[in-house]
């Protein structure tokens, strides 16, 4: 059960609603002009006024996933997918907390779809670590925190940031160790662009702010659970390429918070293909390996390639991945993997990718590389394992 008084004091800036709570924060968004015209324009008028009458009958955090976030969820697989498959196999999640540390492809949907399926299998849903620079309009933060997300701080002044890290790692710990709520988390801050995915290791050192012990106790008592995701078609893609290519030619290129919008909605609304989750043991057997007497950088270091090999080996790879490795290499390593006109219409899709990308000046031998190794990257990693 929640500690009120220990949610509501030291975590007050970070922390998802309280269930005590829920019915204020859903009022006050439903009066919200901004949520009300972002949503009419995502889902139109008439599913509007359905999502507002499921949220004012949702008094807790368990009703309003049940009735809004999960339905949202199931039809955003039914609409924007060609299916979902999962591998929860090696897990126990009806006895054992998890805190869930993956990949990260889409900024909505990889934890709100972990969500889902935890509950297809009878666990709880996970508290999701949300990057504040996201929450750019009050009403976000509001539905990110009725949605169980907690709130990570990125730009802070160091001596600032640090005391925030500490809150985080102390307040992921409470929810996995003390409330026994699976938690969700990148492997590092913010989406890997080139899909070349590796565990940053102030992650890591984040997590080991609290606790007792050694690094490995600490990290041990949290139960990581590597979790990979993989989409066969990444609707952000002509956005992620087009990214490289402003930060290629000025050093000083920031995305604005209508890029961050509009990589929402694309990542949500936009076709994905078929979607594959699989979870991996966690590493806590893995964690007994480490020699203890070395650095804590070096031992963070290793502890990050243990989790990378376990994402690395469960990606589900598909046709898409499999071609782009060979347009990319220019070789037909993989030909037995896909067909003729498999290869022929990934190909022409990616030429109608390259089109969407509204830039001067184009580069579009740059562009079209780096729209192959979003694909082709995943196929390298997974065979270097």
């Amino acid at each position: 059960m929640e500690s009120t008084e220990t949610i509501n004091s030291r975590f007050e800036e970070i922390r998802s609603y309280n269930d005590s709570e829920v019915s204020s924060a859903v009022k006050s968004l439903v009066k919200d002009s901004e949520f009300r015209s972002a949503v009419c324009a995502a889902i139109g008028p008439i599913k509007y006024c359905i999502l507002k009458s499921r949220l004012k009958k949702s008094h807790s955090k368990e009703e309003l996933q049940r009735l809004v976030s999960l339905p949202f969820v199931k039809q955003t697989i039914k609409h924007t997918s060609s299916g979902l498959t999962s591998d929860f196999s090696d897990l126990d999640l009806q006895n054992t907390t998890h805190l869930f540390i993956s990949n990260h492809r889409d900024i909505v949907l990889d934890s709100a779809i972990l969500s889902y399926l935890l509950i297809e299998h009878g666990s709880k849903c996970v508290e999701i670590a949300i990057g504040d620079n996201l929450l750019i309009k009050p009403w976000i933060r509001s539905a990110a925190r009725l949605n169980r997300s907690f709130i990570v701080h990125r730009s802070l002044p160091p001596k600032e940031l640090l005391e925030s890290s500490r809150i985080l790692s102390d307040y992921i710990r409470y929810r996995i160790c003390t409330d026994a709520t699976p938690c969700w988390i990148a492997q590092r801050e913010g989406r890997a662009k080139d899909s070349n995915d590796r565990t940053q290791k102030s992650v890591l050192k984040m997590l080991a702010m609290s606790g007792d012990g050694t690094l490995v106790e600490k990290l041990s008592t949290l139960n990581i659970t590597p979790l990979s995701i993989n989409y066969e078609y990444d609707p952000c893609d002509y956005l992620k390429a087009k990214e490289f290519q402003l930060k290629r030619d000025n050093a000083d290129y920031r995305k604005s918070k209508a890029d961050d919008i509009l990589n929402m909605k694309t990542g949500i609304m936009g076709y994905k293909g078929r979607i594959h989750y699989c979870a991996a043991r966690p590493i806590n057997d893995m964690l007994k390996q480490i020699v203890q007497s070395k650095p804590v950088n070096v031992q963070l270091e290793q502890v990050a390639q243990m989790i990378d090999k376990s994402i690395f080996s469960n990606y589900g790879l598909f046709t898409t991945n499999y071609v782009a490795y060979d347009l990319l290499t220019e070789t037909d390593t993989y030909s037995d993997k896909y067909t003729p006109k498999e290869k022929k219409d990934f190909a022409e899709y990616i030429e109608n990718q390259l089109k969407r990308i509204d830039i001067p000046n184009p580069d579009i031998a740059f562009l079209r590389t780096k729209l192959l190794e979003i694909y082709a990257n995943i196929v390298i990693n997974k065979h270097s394992v």
